[in-house]
């Protein structure tokens, strides 16, 4: 009698077609000099050195993912952009304490391996290395069927970046009569999206019909380290802040130091056409702020003498614009003002 023989693909989990996977990583990397192939991808773990010139050294570490923007990608069946989202949203992180981003590592779950969605995942993951600076060193691709259904996946990212002892970006650096700057958003993000998910559900819109929705939905977070990494170098910027979940008010908050406020003025915001179209489909002010960045993707905190230096570092289209100043009180921030979504 034939016995029947249980193997790890017949449960779900193909391992050649991992390796696969990992060796179209290993040879779409970066090229090293002197070197075929990226030789830190397959292995146990990555080594990297720390840069000279950086007299006492402090690591900076972040970890995110990309949320429900996922089930956008899967609804357009288009791939390519979440990567950058992903490496952005560590990155951005990063250099709010000053930190230049090193090195990128990236974690893939998914029921069942489709090579031609991770690729594509993958080379945008190397494209916002690319656009921050920093080497994918390695990662993760775990195949889990039974844990997620058919087609699903998820993506997390890790970075880690390194700043001189003396040049870490912290809240003493911030004074009165500072100015707040808001640096354009090149639109979402990678936040929100369970809400306009919800949206685009009750009101029955399909996305893959209309062009406006298909190329805002996916469009990738705009990446800011080589423009405030050069700021932090000429020692430009006394705070910054990474608007994400939570808004500005949130955001903002965290950087601002005791018996401060950030005093904002919503008048001055220059919003964007995506967050014009979700606040006409019966979302209220509260909410737009809390949940979106409403068009301000990065907020830098600066001495008013600098403004103009600053500017200079930056293009025409994510050139930084004041909306508030820093004074004496205990909220930390006040916001006052709305924007003008019309």
């Amino acid at each position: 009698m034939n016995k029947k023989k249980f193997t790890y693909k017949k449960s779900g989990v193909n391992i050649n077609a991992a390796e696969k996977f990992v060796n179209f990583i290993s040879n779409v990397s970066p090229k090293k000099k002197g070197k075929k192939k990226f030789s830190n991808i397959g292995g146990f773990g990555s080594i990297t050195s720390i840069p000279n010139g950086i007299n006492q050294p402090k690591i900076v570490a972040c970890t995110d993912g990309v949320g429900t923007k996922i089930e956008i990608a899967n609804t357009l069946n288009k791939y390519d952009t979440i990567g950058v989202d992903l490496v952005a949203m560590s990155v951005n992180d990063l250099i709010v304490q000053g930190a230049r981003p090193l090195l990128f590592l990236d974690y893939i779950s998914i029921n069942k391996i489709d090579l031609k969605k991770m690729k594509s995942i993958i080379k945008g993951i190397i494209k916002g290395c690319r656009l921050s600076g920093c080497e994918l060193v390695g990662g993760e691709t775990a195949e889990m069927p039974g844990t997620y259904e058919k087609d699903k996946f998820d993506i997390a990212g890790f970075a880690v970046g390194v700043v001189d002892k003396n040049r870490i970006l912290n809240k003493n650096k911030i004074k009165e009569n500072n100015l707040v700057l808001a640096i354009p958003s090149s639109g979402l993000h990678s936040n929100g999206f369970s809400l306009v998910r919800y949206l685009i559900n009750q009101k029955k819109i399909n996305i893959r019909k209309n062009k406006f929705l298909k190329y805002e939905f996916l469009k990738p977070t705009q990446i800011y380290v080589h423009e405030i990494l050069k700021l932090c170098e000429r020692n430009l910027i006394n705070g910054c802040a990474n608007i994400t979940g939570g808004g500005l008010l949130d955001n903002i908050k965290r950087v601002i130091p005791n018996n401060f406020v950030a005093d904002i003025n919503l008048n001055q915001i220059k919003t964007l056409k995506i967050f014009k179209w979700l606040k006409n489909n019966e979302i209220s002010d509260k909410e737009m702020l809390r949940t979106f960045n409403c068009g301000v993707g990065f907020c830098i905190i600066i001495n008013p003498k600098n403004l103009e230096k600053v500017k200079k570092y930056f293009s025409k289209k994510f050139e930084p614009y004041v909306i508030g100043k820093i004074s004496k009180g205990n909220n930390k921030v006040k916001l006052s003002g709305s924007i003008n979504w019309s």
